[in-house]
């Protein structure tokens, strides 16, 4: 009995070419950051804005009207936030870089309090003056970081700006002629392999919606956990801090520590003479993380790309290496895309009847074009 193709998996030649095309294109998208970076939050917010356009198309709208409607609404939402972030301020009477600098002193007076604290527990630890090491070289960096490293990261983002103002561009176009594009392709495939090809281009924007989606429902569970978390134990603004450790964590690993060095730095200033709330932050960060891998995954990411775990780990080792910070966040949705291509073009390669199907359609059109040709 033949398989469906949905239960067909690819042998270990396919999977090797899968894992092989997806560290080549990663190392390519790390060469053109520029566009890699503004495509993909281009395809995220495609993903995100696709439901209300196909709900205003079902509701008589065509697909310029509600193309227009939809990203009008995004850009009012975003144009109103935006207001909102400039001329809301906590503290008007401090500057950015000083709430900075308010910041880092409390991150620092926490490590060490922490190193005293170890220090009295274990001797061996003063006797090498562990804290005051620590201390010394922390603060030297924080110092060398706010006078020169920052200037130079602000100086690089403005320079990513006109890039990611690419992104609404693009999601405007891909809401607007996704379906025409899919036909280009699909024109330009053989008639022996079209009906396979139309299942390869519904399995890939399947792929890529499942994991999108479910990359949002995610960031919301983690906000709203971490925002109630944070709220309970006392840490000021808790619903942002818990969007950015959220938005952060979607670069595995480093997403994370920094989200949490961020929560910390937070809670340990707000209560600088009671290092509690700071512990509580890390208990709540990694509650937060635990929840994660055990329950929200597993009923949103988990269900989008169906990858042994093992090849997830691997692949995100070797997304670092390859690409470094944008191979983290490319290498799981870049594997899951050529995923799917590469284990459809291995059933349409290695089917038989569908490659003498093509052959025969060949040789009909051979026929067909030298009929007149002959004496």
């Amino acid at each position: 009995m033949n398989l469906l193709p949905s239960q067909q998996r690819g042998g270990p030649v396919v999977w090797s070419g899968i894992i092989a095309a997806t560290c080549v294109l990663l190392f390519l998208l790390q060469q053109m950051l520029f566009l890699a970076i503004p495509f993909l939050l281009g395809i995220v917010l495609y993903y995100i804005l696709q439901p209300p356009a196909q709900r205003l198309i079902r509701m008589g709208f065509s697909q310029n009207g509600a193309t227009l409607v939809v990203c009008a609404v995004f850009a009012l939402i975003v144009a109103l936030a935006v207001m909102a972030a400039v001329f809301w301020k906590s503290s008007p009477d401090a500057s950015w870089q000083d709430m900075l600098g308010i910041y880092l002193a409390g991150g620092l007076e926490f490590v060490r309090h922490t190193l005293v604290a170890l220090e009295e527990q274990f001797p061996i630890l003063r006797q090498v003056q562990l804290a005051d090491t620590i201390n010394q070289r922390m603060t030297e960096f924080t110092g060398d970081f706010l006078q020169s490293h920052l200037t130079d990261i602000l100086v690089s983002v403005l320079e990513w700006l006109p890039s990611l103002l690419l992104a609404p561009f693009l999601t405007f176009f891909f809401l607007r002629d996704g379906l025409r594009f899919k036909k280009f392709l699909a024109r330009a495939v053989p008639n022996a392999f079209f009906e396979r090809t139309l299942c390869l281009l519904h399995e890939v924007d399947q792929t890529a919606h499942r994991y999108f989606q479910g990359l949002i429902r995610l960031t919301m569970l983690d906000t709203v956990v971490l925002a109630f978390g944070l709220w309970a134990i006392g840490v000021s603004s808790p619903l942002t801090l818990g969007l950015i450790s959220a938005v952060l964590a979607w670069v595995p690993y480093v997403g994370s520590i920094v989200g949490c060095v961020l929560v910390v730095m937070v809670a340990s200033t707000d209560a600088p003479a009671n290092p509690s709330v700071a512990y509580l932050a890390i208990g709540v960060f990694i509650l937060v993380r635990l929840l994660d891998d055990f329950v929200f995954m597993p009923l949103t990411l988990g269900r989008s790309l169906h990858i042994h775990p093992l090849i997830t780990v691997l692949m995100i080792f070797i997304g670092g290496s390859v690409a470094g910070v944008a191979g983290l966040m490319l290498v799981l949705p870049l594997l899951g895309v050529v995923m799917v291509v590469g284990e459809t073009l291995g059933r349409l390669i290695t089917d038989p009847r569908l490659r003498a199907r093509h052959r025969n359609a060949m040789e009909l059109r051979a026929k067909q074009a030298s009929y007149d040709l002959t004496s």
